[in-house]
C-alpha cells in the first residue's frame, strides 16, 4: 500500500497561483530543454469532429525532477451551448524513480492555464524590451487575462490595451485586467493601433487567419503568440515572422507542425534554418534580443516539460499547505 495524493481544482487554486515561483519553475523546464537531456515525445493529438472536440496528451521526463506528468487535455467547443466549459483535463504525476503514481491532479485545466501564462511571462522576461509602458493583448478569454497578469510580474507596464472581435467581451476583459493588476486598461477597436502603441503584445486567440499584420510591426516590439496549437490555426502574418529580427519557438518541432512556423513555411516566408528555442535563449546557447530596437516574436505551442514542471510544483505546494486527499493503492 502507498499514498497517492488526489488534488481537486479547488485544492490547487488554493496553493498554486500566477506568481514568480510558478514563472521560475516553468523557466527551469525551458532551460532543461536546451540541455538535450529532456525526454519529450511528440504531442498525441486526436480530433473528434462529430463533437467539435479535440484531445491532446503531453508528457516529459526532466532529469533532476522527482516526477514526470502525463496530461490529458480535452477541448469540446460546443459545450457552452449546454452549460459546460469548453476545456477541462487532468494530470497524473508519476515517480521518476519507480514509475508509480504519486498524485492525481483533477485540475480541470487550471494548471495548464497557470503554466501557459507563466510561459508567456518567461518569454517576456527574456525577449521583451527592458521598458514596457503599454502592453496589448489580442483576444478576450481566460488566457488574455492571465497572460497579462503574468507578464506584468516581469515587465511592470502601466497601461493595457485589449482587442477582440466582440467589443463587449473586450471591454469586460479590460475591466477584469484593471481590477486584477491595478493598471489602466481599455478596449480598443483597431488592432493596428493596439500594436502600434504597445511594446509587448500577446495574441491569445484560436484564429485560423492572421490577426496581426506585418505592416504593423515597429522597432522595440515583442510579440508572444500562444494561440496556434493545432494545425490550421494562425495568428501572426507569415510576413511578420520573416521580418522580425528574432523569431523563437518553445519547441521547433511543434511549431513546425502546429504553430506559427508551420504557417510561415507554408507561405514560403520562413525558409532559412530552424529558429532558436526559448530554452536556448534562456541558457545563453543562442542569442536573444540584441538591442532595445529589435522586433522579436516568440511562438508558444505548449510543451510536456511545462506540464511536468507545474505538476511537480503543485504537489510540493499542496503538501506544504496540507491540501488534498490521500488515498492508498
Amino acid at each position: 500500500m502507498r499514498d497517492i495524493f488526489v488534488l481537486t481544482e479547488r485544492d490547487l487554486r488554493g496553493c498554486v497561483h500566477i506568481d514568480r515561483a510558478a514563472i521560475d519553475i516553468v523557466e527551469q523546464a525551458f532551460r532543461a530543454l536546451a540541455s538535450g537531456k529532456v525526454v519529450m515525445p511528440p504531442i498525441l493529438s486526436m480530433e473528434i469532429p462529430d463533437a467539435h472536440g479535440e484531445v491532446d496528451v503531453k508528457t516529459a521526463y526532466i532529469p533532476g525532477f522527482d516526477g514526470f506528468a502525463i496530461k490529458v487535455s480535452p477541448g469540446f467547443f460546443d459545450n457552452p451551448k449546454i452549460g459546460l466549459p469548453s476545456l477541462n483535463g487532468l494530470m497524473i504525476l508519476f515517480s521518476a524513480r519507480t514509475g508509480l503514481v504519486d498524485a492525481l491532479l483533477l485540475d480541470n485545466g487550471y494548471l495548464t492555464d497557470v503554466r501557459t501564462a507563466a510561459a508567456g511571462a518567461v518569454a517576456a522576461r527574456h525577449l521583451a524590451p527592458r521598458e514596457v509602458r503599454v502592453a496589448g493583448v489580442m483576444g478576450t478569454g481566460v488566457q488574455a487575462r492571465l497572460q497579462i497578469q503574468a507578464a506584468h510580474l516581469v515587465r511592470p507596464f502601466s497601461k493595457v490595451l485589449v482587442w477582440g472581435r466582440d467589443a463587449g467581451k473586450a471591454a469586460a476583459c479590460a475591466r477584469d485586467i484593471a481590477a486584477a493588476i491595478k493598471v489602466e486598461a481599455q478596449a480598443i477597436g483597431d488592432p493596428a493601433a493596439l500594436v502600434r502603441k504597445s511594446q509587448l503584445v500577446v495574441t491569445t486567440t484560436p484564429a485560423r487567419e492572421p490577426i496581426l499584420n506585418a505592416a504593423w510591426l515597429h522597432p522595440g516590439l515583442h510579440i508572444t503568440a500562444m494561440g496556434s496549437d493545432q494545425a490550421g490555426k494562425n495568428e501572426i502574418d507569415p510576413a511578420a515572422i520573416a521580418a522580425a529580427d528574432l523569431f523563437v519557438c518553445d519547441r521547433v518541432t511543434q511549431s513546425a507542425k502546429l504553430g506559427e512556423l508551420r504557417s510561415a513555411r507554408e507561405a514560403g516566408r520562413f525558409v532559412k534554418a530552424d529558429p532558436s528555442e526559448l530554452g536556448e535563449v534562456i541558457a545563453g546557447v543562442k542569442p536573444g534580443r540584441r538591442s532595445q530596437e529589435d522586433i522579436t516574436i516568440c511562438d508558444l505551442t505548449g510543451t510536456g516539460a511545462q506540464d511536468t514542471a507545474i505538476a511537480t510544483y503543485a504537489l510540493a505546494a499542496a503538501r506544504k499547505a496540507s491540501g488534498g486527499t490521500i488515498i492508498q493503492a
